[in-house]
């Protein structure tokens, strides 16, 4: 028997002869003080042997059991190294093929978006457009439809490297690796979509070697990544990596050219047409439970004159594809029309609400948006006419 377990084997013989069901810790340094031994941690640190605050199970004398893990006698037992292992994430574990969307409506880039995912080549794009025109959920129902698995983060001024590629986290007192989804994406041959990518411009020289496909140095494990076939990247954005210099998108940034370059294709991604926007409306309306063809016919109608008078710089501001199907929504929630326009609106200024909400009005009157943008028509101006004065 060694010397360890004989130890063990004596403290707990005379905790057990104490007679009692639990005893506080100043109870067992007293115990390990008459026997000339240590305070035993592995006692104390062990969940179940707590009975409360400062008070712990004698074992044999009450419901709880001591657990007593056997110590193999080896003698001269050389130090184990620790070895570096990776932390499994949901990104693992979880099914990462995206659920398709039975109200989505495919346009603009989708079918050579779904082309590329298809063919599991590696084959960045770059996607630029106004936010919410569809850009990211686009390439998510092209990986649903092609039963691809997809893996999507959003960039923020704060984003690291770390973030993306991955970083050391503390389990059970351990230092242990968690890939980032930038990592997890490569390893699993997976679609990824980094959205919103000029928000990170000081955090993407890390990722110049994934977006050449080669195979890259996780720098702080040391490891090289070699990703998967099928392994593919495309960035979203609301600018051209220019920066937005109206303000619409602050915070986004200046991109580096050799950062762009790194992209084989662009794509600008427009609003959807008239008719496929209400058809996008129709199925969101039947889903909510409030079938309107004609109110999904005034929202369009609505959206499309704001959108021609923001283009003319008449407006600042847009109503986009995103927030007709939330007006919706809340059309589904409140069944009122003119309340659900409203609450959607009442993120802008208060100018801007009005105005909207005045245009909305002459839609839904039945005005026709050629009738709304046509410019007033002057009336001739009658010629003056002189009465005779009789003499």
């Amino acid at each position: 028997m060694s010397v360890r377990t004989e130890t063990r084997e004596k403290f707990l013989n005379a905790l057990q002869s104490s007679g009692k069901v639990s005893v506080s810790k100043s109870e067992i340094e007293s115990i390990c003080d008459d026997l000339g031994i240590k305070v035993p941690q592995w006692f104390l640190k062990e969940p179940s042997n707590r009975a409360a605050r400062g008070m712990y199970w004698v074992p044999n004398l009450s419901a709880k059991v001591l657990p007593m893990p056997k110590q193999p006698e080896v003698q001269d037992e050389p130090k184990k190294v620790h070895r570096i292992s990776n932390v499994t994430t949901d990104l693992e574990t979880e099914n990462l093929i995206p659920t398709v969307y039975k109200n989505y409506v495919s346009f603009g880039n989708f079918d050579d978006i779904f082309n590329i995912i298809k063919s599991e080549q590696f084959f960045p794009v770059f996607i630029t457009g106004h936010s919410g025109n569809g850009k990211t959920m686009s390439i998510e129902q092209a990986c649903a439809k092609a039963k691809r698995k997809f893996v999507c983060v959003s960039m923020t001024p704060d984003t690291d490297e770390s973030d993306l590629l991955g970083n050391y986290v503390l389990i059970d007192g351990q230092m242990e690796w968690r890939d980032g989804p930038v990592t997890v994406a490569a390893r699993q041959g997976a679609v990824l979509c980094i959205d919103e990518i000029d928000y990170g411009a000081n955090n993407l020289a890390a990722l110049q070697r994934v977006l050449e496909g080669k195979p890259f140095l996780l720098k702080k494990k040391n490891e090289l990544i070699t990703p998967a076939p099928g392994f593919t990247i495309f960035a979203t954005a609301n600018t051209k990596g220019k920066g937005s210099e109206d303000g619409r998108y602050m915070y986004t940034n200046v991109l580096n050219e050799a950062f762009l370059e790194r992209f084989l294709n662009t794509m600008e991604q427009d609003w959807p047409s008239n008719a496929i926007e209400r058809k996008i409306l129709k199925k969101e309306l039947e889903s909510v439970g409030q079938p309107d063809d004609e109110f999904a016919e005034k929202l369009v109608t609505w959206a499309d004159v704001i959108r021609k008078t923001f283009n003319e710089g008449g407006v600042d501001e847009v109503i986009s594809t995103r927030r007709l199907v939330h007006i919706v929504k809340t059309h589904g929630v409140f069944g009122n029309k003119m309340k659900a326009i409203q609450l959607c609106l009442n993120r802008f200024d208060i100018d801007t609400k009005t105005s909207f909400l005045d245009l909305y009005t002459k839609v839904d009157a039945g005005a026709s948006a050629e009738q709304i943008m046509a410019p007033p028509v002057e009336e001739p101006a009658k010629p003056e006419t002189s009465e005779e004065i009789p003499f």
